[in-house]
């Protein structure tokens, strides 16, 4: 497999900006890998909470991830704030891959870029749902976006 290029910011709807911690930097002096994954996990479940698709105490319908991945291209520390970008690549009866990218504070490219799909399932049973609730999918629409070119090859 050949390794991706570093995504752009443009290519995200949607960014927030994250403060990272003292506790996030590793002995090696950036942010350790398993950060990366908790600031994926922030842009998305805050965007689905602020949205009105996920209330984490009571929805009926949960995500649950299933597979994730990331490309590490350059070094994230404390106590530089974090943008990550947010985008949907695919919507299926009852899972979405996100597609989350960080950004050093003054860069255009992804310095850490990866992905986690989620299995939405009823929280009881844990079985998949038919279908996405109505909620989830008109708070996915906006983020949903096509590979660019680069990114397609």
């Amino acid at each position: 497999m050949q390794r991706p290029q570093p995504h752009r910011r443009a290519h995200y709807p949607h960014t927030r900006v994250l403060t990272t911690r003292w506790m996030d930097n590793d002995p090696y002096g950036h942010l350790n890998n398993v950060v990366h994954y908790s600031l994926f996990d922030s842009v998305v479940n805050a965007w689905l909470i602020e949205r009105g698709a996920l209330d984490i105490q009571s929805s009926p319908v949960i995500g649950l991830v299933v597979e994730t991945g990331c490309h590490y291209f350059a070094p994230l520390t404390y106590p530089e704030p974090v943008t990550a970008a947010l985008r949907v690549a695919h919507v299926g009866r009852s899972s979405v891959r996100y597609e989350v990218a960080l950004f050093a504070r003054s860069s255009e490219l992804a310095a850490a870029q990866g992905h986690f799909i989620h299995v939405y399932v009823d929280r009881e049973s844990r079985k998949p749902v038919r279908e996405l609730p109505v909620a989830l999918a008109r708070a996915l629409e906006p983020l949903r976006v096509a590979a660019t070119p680069e990114e397609a090859k």
